[in-house]
């Protein structure tokens, strides 16, 4: 058995487990709690300078009141990109310009915004929890190629399989409460 193969689609899988988990993890943040986060904008995508750049490359961004969120292009010439790609986004929120600054001032949520947002996030964990599958299907596939090329006997694809489905539920795991957490803070009052 070349336990230096074997060791090599385990880490592997490992590895790309991790990035489902944490993929997941950065999706769950992009998701509007009725709190002003950074993450809810940072990744947007602005027309500046004749390219499309993320908004955390071009802005600073601040939370100086729960509801509240400042941010502060680095070239002020740069405030009416950033204004119209915020309202082409799905946050439904419309900035406030003052020259100098955007601000954004986060509603309440309502009832029904929250049990829509608890829908969203509940689909996007269960796009982690296929993902984290998906890594699993590959890396069986690899052990069988290994044991059909005579690499591993048939037991040790069994056992080396069982540590692998025991890898995919602590991930899983790991999503799950991460879903746990993200419903209980939308649903908070």
């Amino acid at each position: 058995m070349d336990e230096e193969l074997v060791g090599l689609v385990i880490s592997e899988a490992r590895e790309r487990m991790e990035k489902a988990v944490e993929h997941t993890r950065s999706e769950f943040a992009a998701v509007r709690t009725g709190r002003a986060q950074s993450a809810l904008v940072e990744k947007l995508k602005v027309d500046a300078y004749g390219s499309d750049v993320e908004l955390r490359q071009i802005a600073g961004l601040s939370v100086p009141e729960a509801r509240l969120l400042v941010i502060s292009p680095y070239d002020k010439a740069l405030l009416p990109a950033v204004a119209k790609a915020i309202q082409a986004s799905d946050l439904g929120i419309t900035p406030s310009d003052d020259g100098q600054v955007l601000r954004l001032a986060f509603p309440a949520l309502t009832e029904e915004r929250r049990k829509e947002l608890v829908k969203v996030v509940k689909h996007k964990a269960e796009e982690g929890r296929v993902a984290v599958r998906n890594v699993r299907r590959s890396a069986r596939h690899d052990l069988e190629v290994m044991e059909h090329d005579g690499e591993l006997s048939t037991d040790e694809l069994e056992r080396i399989e069982r540590d692998l489905d025991h890898l995919t539920h602590e991930h899983v795991e790991r999503i799950e409460e991460l879903l746990a957490h993200k419903e209980k803070e939308l649903l908070q009052n």
